[in-house]
């Protein structure tokens, strides 16, 4: 099953920028008169010089420069914006996120990626099971989802896409302060909605859709730089401005809903909190177990498993 353009919109993005480190480099930067009393900051840039350093670096921080599946949590916090006024409060997604990495030859990165999706009550790990629209007062229900496989490659400036990709990420500048990196990015999508009015009144909205996407990845030099660690412990920042979902049922209302993301690279599930972990295992288990992972499209997934106007 192929992926739509809402699933490269998502899951690219999150792949779209970060740093690290190339151990070759740091060899040989202490074979060029390094004594190993250079400030971090400083070592950590000179590397960055190097093309294959960035991408190793860019790779450190998004994923793992070693054969292995890394996960990213993120709590999603979304807030409806009518064009007017302030924002106002909706409900909150549960992200999660799988990438298998490995070394392709020509020096980049590649990952397999797959997320899930569970809807809860804003601001809470309580399962939203059920929504009332604040604009029409239905009562509709929430679209828990899952997303992927993509395959995405990542090289010295950032992600790769081919000369007919719709989708381009742009990395910002790479940024140290203090003992921290932060590398923001940058995507902007729009395509046109599989859903026609005559047939999804409730969910088709306006005839393009839009995406818009910000990043921003920070991780510690200290762990940029040691030659042991495969990953960077990331902290994972975003926002997003996005058309309705369809599963809202807005219809022709004006606006777009207004995301805030916080979340980490995880060292291990493990760390997942608990009360989350529940909520992934009864709504998309696969997340755990990626030998069961069937190929997913969210748009068509949609209009296969619920009726207009559900």
């Amino acid at each position: 099953m192929t992926q739509g353009p809402l699933d490269t919109a998502r899951r690219a993005a999150l792949l779209t920028g970060a740093a690290g480190i190339m151990f070759a480099a740091t060899s040989r930067a202490s074979s060029d008169g390094d004594t190993g009393t250079q400030d971090p900051a400083q070592h950590l840039m000179r590397l960055l010089e190097d093309p294959a350093a960035r991408a190793r670096v860019r790779t450190k921080i998004v994923g793992s420069i070693a054969p292995e599946t890394v996960y990213t949590f993120c709590r999603l916090h979304i807030y409806l914006w009518r064009n007017d006024g302030n924002l106002q409060p909706l409900y909150t997604l549960q992200n999660l996120s799988a990438a298998t990495w490995r070394a392709l030859p020509n020096g980049h990165y590649a990952a397999t990626q797959r997320e899930a999706g569970v809807y809860t009550q804003f601001d809470t790990d309580e399962l939203l099971e059920q929504w009332r629209n604040p604009v029409t007062d239905d009562v509709r229900e929430p679209f828990h989802f899952r997303g992927g496989p993509i395959s995405i490659e990542i090289g010295p400036d950032g992600v790769i896409t081919g000369a007919g990709a719709t989708l381009k990420p742009r990395s910002m500048r790479l940024d140290v302060l203090g003992d921290t990196v932060l590398l923001p990015t940058e995507s902007a999508f729009s395509f046109p909605t599989p859903f026609k009015e005559q047939e999804w009144p409730k969910e088709a909205g306006d005839p393009t859709y839009y995406w818009d996407s910000h990043y921003l990845f920070a991780a510690r030099i200290a762990e940029i730089l040691d030659e042991s660690v495969s990953f960077a412990r990331s902290v994972v920042q975003y926002q997003n401005l996005i058309s309705f979902h369809p599963w809202m049922g807005m219809g022709k209302t004006p606006g777009r809903t207004y995301g805030k993301a916080l979340g980490v690279k995880l060292g291990a599930l493990a760390e997942l909190p608990v009360a989350v972990g529940a909520l992934f295992e009864a709504k998309t288990p696969e997340i755990f177990d990626l030998s069961t992972w069937q190929p997913t499209r969210e748009f068509g997934d949609y209009m296969q498993q619920w009726k207009p106007g559900a």
